[in-house]
């Protein structure tokens, strides 16, 4: 069974455990090695299962401390839309700069030391592990978080839905961050930089400034797949033309 496949069996048995009543809302799950033993995966598995469940407002992951319960009441089931990379960068640009500028004039110290651990995170990930991805989620969504509102948070969430959930723009972003570790620290250092300054400019142009360069990233990445996909068609075909002409 797919990983994608595994980590949805693994969030209903989870749904499962906090609708019968084993976990009630508040109540703070067993860890991720606990669950992944439990159900027989990697943590990798079990870490998605419990982002899927994050994003439909089931759990709240906190940076540091758990993953907890949340009400029933307050999830909801959004079927995601049909977009491109492209069309998802764009919409975070927009989004994530505000949210920064608004997170620099009130985020607090504890705040900014949570940031400043998910760049450290960044920075020692290798290119072969999830856990550059995660900190790079952890760390944006700590900045919705930092603006005190919470629907920026639950927007944030399905952007990351869209993000890691469909294929097209999964697959375009993964490319990118198998090249992109140095940028991605930088970038988001910078970003830092200026929420530790409490600057809402500089934290909305260090923002702006991490995903116009993703952007250029993302065509570039979009640019050599379709190159390789052409390649490897036209091998295909000169291949099938080749047995047909010896055939004859």
């Amino acid at each position: 069974m797919s990983e994608k496949r595994l980590y949805h069996t693994v969030a209903r048995a989870i749904l499962d455990m906090i609708e019968s009543g084993s976990y009630p809302p508040g109540t703070r799950l067993p860890g991720e090695r606990e669950l992944a033993e439990r159900f027989g995966v990697s943590r990798v598995v079990v870490r998605e299962a419990e982002i899927s469940l994050e994003a439909i407002g089931r759990l709240d992951i906190r940076v540091g401390s758990g993953v907890y319960v949340r009400d029933a009441d307050e999830s909801s089931g959004l079927i995601l839309p049909r977009v491109t990379p492209f069309e998802l960068t764009q919409t975070r640009l927009i989004f994530e700069s505000e949210c920064a500028a608004l997170a620099a004039t009130q985020i607090t110290d504890a705040q900014i030391e949570g940031l400043r651990e998910t760049i450290e995170k960044m920075a020692s990930s290798t290119h072969d592990t999830p856990d550059g991805d995660e900190a790079d989620r952890d760390f944006h969504l700590q900045i919705a978080k930092a603006t005190g509102n919470a629907a920026n948070v639950f927007f944030l969430q399905n952007l990351w839905r869209m993000r890691n959930e469909i294929d097209a723009v999964r697959k375009v972003y993964s490319a990118v961050c198998l090249d992109d570790t140095s940028h991605r620290v930088n970038e988001h250092s910078n970003i830092l930089d200026a929420l530790e300054a409490r600057d809402p400019h500089a934290a909305r142009e260090a923002m702006q400034g991490h995903f116009e360069r993703l952007l250029e990233a993302l065509l570039d990445a979009s640019e050599r797949q379709a190159i390789e996909e052409a390649r490897q068609k036209s091998s295909a075909n000169r291949e099938r033309y080749l047995k047909l002409a010896a055939a004859r």
